[in-house]
């Protein structure tokens, strides 16, 4: 059975944390994020220390998971989340035009992905692609949808991947 729920969350002296009800809130320097706590759920704030705990009709592992997701949130509005994507393949290549992501992925035509607010994505090389922001969900399903354009095949490896994933090849079909 897992603890996570017994853990305080320790605020950083950059971050205000506000509590309205089920509403949370929290600012730091990288944004500021909101998010409901589930109704099973309290959370007590004693001078910058948050703790968790089910309340009488609710189980330690929704105080857990309400605990990891404030804590997230507390840990994107300091430092931020990142992922890292690659393109593999011969004519792949990305350019991050403001707000928009242009991406040529061997189709006959350019792919245009739309940014949305709150994300930002840099492209250090026509190859890689860099999404920063401080909604750890957001950051997560930004990458996922672009890498959903072209994932890796297994036989030659092209596509687009995750920087740290290692892509098992298949073996040809021999005749």
């Amino acid at each position: 059975m897992s603890r996570i729920a017994n853990n305080p969350i320790e605020l950083p002296k950059a971050v205000q944390f506000n509590q309205d009800g089920q509403t949370v809130k929290v600012k730091g320097p990288n944004g500021e994020l909101q998010m409901n706590l589930h109704p099973t759920v309290e959370l007590s704030n004693d001078d910058g220390t948050l703790k968790f705990a089910p309340a009488t009709n609710g189980t330690t592992a929704m105080a857990g998971t309400m605990r990891a997701l404030v804590n997230n949130m507390v840990v994107g509005v300091t430092d931020g989340f990142e992922k890292k994507l690659n393109l593999i393949g011969v004519g792949y290549r990305a350019q991050a035009q403001g707000s928009k992501l242009n991406l040529q992925l061997g189709f006959s035509h350019p792919v245009d992905f739309e940014v949305p607010q709150g994300v930002t994505v840099e492209t250090p090389s026509q190859t890689e692609i860099v999404i920063k922001g401080a909604d750890k969900q957001l950051v997560g399903q930004v990458a996922a949808k672009i890498r959903g354009y072209r994932p890796p095949e297994p036989y030659k490896g092209k596509g687009v991947r995750y920087a740290d994933e290692r892509v098992v090849m298949k073996e040809a079909k021999k005749a």
